[in-house]
């Protein structure tokens, strides 16, 4: 024998079936009234996060600053950095061009010898100079991320 689809008998055993689990879960008492202690710790919850949210936006707001002003100051740092190792590069190539000349103009071997010579030993002192005008900025640069890394410290 075989039996046929009824889709009407099929839904009237679904509405049953719905109607004796949703009289079974209200015999369970779902209803019940949640404790004073449950209820006045939610209630303090609620009330105190408008609080925590306010001081997390000051306390981002400030971290925020911090950072703006960490990174302009590492940008001018930097940019005073560059200006001068361009300036030192600028310096240094305009004296090979003035030792260039000078050596156009020697006469003999003996002032080209002299030239070079002179010319290295002042440029032992200029490089000794320049390197400790770099150090100096470097220094300086490197201060300048001091408070980013001090903030990154402070939140780990």
């Amino acid at each position: 024998m075989s039996s046929s689809y009824n889709p009407q008998a099929a839904a009237e055993q679904a509405r049953s079936k719905y109607r004796n689990v949703t009289a079974q879960l209200g015999l369970l008492g779902l209803d019940a009234a949640i404790p004073n202690g449950v209820r006045s710790l939610a209630e303090t919850a609620v009330a105190q996060t408008p609080d925590a949210y306010d001081r997390s936006q000051v306390a981002l707001d400030a971290s925020i600053a911090t950072f703006e002003s960490s990174f302009d100051t590492a940008g001018r740092s930097a940019t005073a950095f560059n200006r001068k190792i361009i300036d030192l590069a600028r310096r240094n190539i305009d004296s090979v061009f003035d030792l260039a000349e000078s050596l156009s103009n020697a006469k003999n071997l003996t002032e080209i010898v002299e030239l070079q010579a002179a010319y290295w030993q002042k440029q032992f002192s200029l490089l000794s100079a320049q390197a400790r005008e770099v150090g100096t900025l470097s220094k300086l640069t490197d201060a300048a991320g001091e408070p980013v890394k001090a903030a990154v410290e402070i939140r780990r």
